[in-house]
């Protein structure tokens, strides 16, 4: 049974207040958040995004990177990437630079290995935060369980998403080398 919608600023302290690992994995083909960003405007007119300042999230991520915490996450991409993804890939150097470990997954080698389409984040690999959108893409809250079982699926994903997943700058240069 899926919990409460929470909305997401409500539960963002987490990214403060976690004790070891914020892990994420990302299924969708493009966010909301992305496409109304000035980052995808000026991405859209053909400017580089790959080194953009600190932002608050980045600024946060090396903040609690620098206290021996760690973020990580992979991406499930297609082949072509959508154009959501290829923003993505060219804003990730910027999250790396920052702390947080980004690895990239083919859709197909998802499928093969049974990840779910869900985005979701691990926090500390006891809270299990899972994301819900509408159909425009828009995040329109979160559900949040510590239930076992459910906890543990969640591990299982990303031991498997992780064990298959490419880094950032590998992934990248094999993507530009196909193009």
């Amino acid at each position: 049974m899926p919990g409460e919608l929470i909305p997401f600023q409500e539960i963002a302290h987490v990214f403060e207040d976690f004790e070891h690992t914020a892990w994420r994995l990302e299924t969708r083909r493009g966010y909301a958040t992305d496409r109304n960003s000035e980052a995808w405007a000026r991405w859209k007119a053909g400017q580089d995004v790959a080194h953009d300042p600190p932002n608050a999230w980045r600024r946060n991520v090396a903040e609690q990177t620098g206290l021996g915490k760690r973020f990580a996450r992979v991406r499930v991409v297609d082949e072509p990437l959508t154009e959501g993804q290829d923003f993505l890939l060219a804003r990730a150097p910027s999250n790396v630079s920052a702390g947080d470990e980004v690895r990239y997954l083919l859709r197909r080698d998802a499928d093969r290995i049974g990840l779910p389409e869900l985005d979701f984040w691990l926090i500390d690999s006891r809270t299990l935060l899972t994301l819900v959108f509408d159909d425009a893409d828009t995040t329109l809250g979160v559900t949040v369980t510590e239930e076992p079982a459910e906890v543990l699926a969640a591990c299982q994903v990303r031991d498997a998403a992780w064990h298959f997943a490419i880094r950032t700058a590998d992934f990248a240069r094999r993507i530009r080398s196909d193009m």
